[in-house]
């Protein structure tokens, strides 16, 4: 993903981080307040899937670890009682290099008209542009927060999933080759347009399902680093306005106010735009932004610090167990 507007004032920040100050939000906290119908999600079992991708090596098309991660994720969702599907796809690059990718979609209730779609993506990024060192820029990272935090989350919820489902249909998609965008060093192919998220891009013109419609959806990406902060994504304000107020009310009647911050944040490249443009799908953006540092970013995005060092449990607990309360009880 890729930053494209900073609609936060210096002002701004500091007025919401001083008014969240006071609050202290914990797991138990949050446990008394949801929904007697909605299951306890284990953020020890989201950290372990998390550290189960990283442990593959970096996910990148046409690797062994990718091919091998790609198993294990559908592997999991077959497991956890999802109807699997599995899009092979051949996908051109930003550079012209063809790319050999699958989404990997799981779906509950198949059955039901009534559906939610919960999506993260699974690849990680090829370069480590932003790395402080330049002879590792060209070189692969983990993608432990961009990539693999928010696959984590959604596997922990498809095995809540699979022992009591809602009364809606879920579908569960990780996108692939959502981070193969035009690296900072390539100045030749600067200009290329929809050089990210090629997955969901895919997926947008030719869905799993003839004709997929979901009433709304929500996309993980970057949910699992120590402190983060959740502003209300630009492109999720302007066309799901009323999912955003949903999940962030109901973060913040569980506790999780200074995670998911009330205030507007800025406009982010990501999966939930050709999911938008292509499915007429209203979509909202749970992703961590730090407007300390000048790509918006956390110090380690982009980075070979995107390590399982940057893994917190609280951060998982929270964005998982929001996640949990709006599909089951909203």
């Amino acid at each position: 993903m890729e930053m494209f507007k900073i609609t936060l004032t210096i002002l701004s920040l500091i007025l919401f981080s001083c008014g969240n100050k006071g609050a202290v939000e914990t797991e138990s906290k949050a446990a008394v307040n949801a929904s007697s119908t909605t299951p306890h999600f284990n953020a020890d079992s989201a950290y372990a899937y998390v550290a189960a991708q990283v442990a593959f090596g970096p996910r990148v098309p046409n690797s062994k670890p990718h091919q091998a991660c790609g198993d294990y994720l559908a592997a999991e969702l077959k497991r956890m009682g999802a109807e699997l599907y599995v899009q092979e796809m051949t996908l051109t690059a930003y550079n012209g290099e063809r790319l050999q990718a699958r989404n990997i979609i799981g779906s509950y209730k198949p059955e039901s008209s009534k559906r939610i779609l919960l999506f993260a993506h699974w690849d990680s990024r090829p370069y480590a542009d932003y790395d402080p060192d330049p002879a590792r820029q060209r070189m692969p990272i983990d993608g432990a927060d961009d990539g693999a935090s928010g696959v984590g989350v959604l596997l922990e919820i498809a095995r809540l999933l699979g022992e009591n489902a809602p009364d809606k249909g879920i579908d569960i998609i990780f996108f692939d080759a959502e981070d193969y965008g035009v690296p900072t060093f390539d100045k030749e192919h600067q200009y290329v347009q929809n050089s990210w998220c090629l997955g969901s891009q895919f997926w947008a013109k030719k869905p799993h399902v003839p004709n997929y419609k979901a009433e709304y959806g929500i996309l993980l990406d970057m949910v699992g680093a120590k402190g983060a902060s959740f502003y209300k994504e630009g492109f999720s304000m302007q066309y799901a306005p009323h999912i955003v107020e949903k999940v962030w009310s109901t973060a913040r009647d569980l506790g999780y106010g200074k995670f998911f911050i009330n205030a507007n944040g800025s406009y982010i490249t990501d999966d939930h735009g050709p999911v938008i443009a292509g499915r007429n799908i209203p979509c909202i953006d749970i992703i961590h932004t730090n407007l300390d540092n000048t790509h918006g970013f956390g110090s380690y995005w982009h980075t070979h610090n995107d390590t399982m060092e940057n893994i917190n449990r609280e951060t998982l607990q929270a964005v998982g167990q929001t996640v949990l309360e709006v599909i089951y009880s909203k």
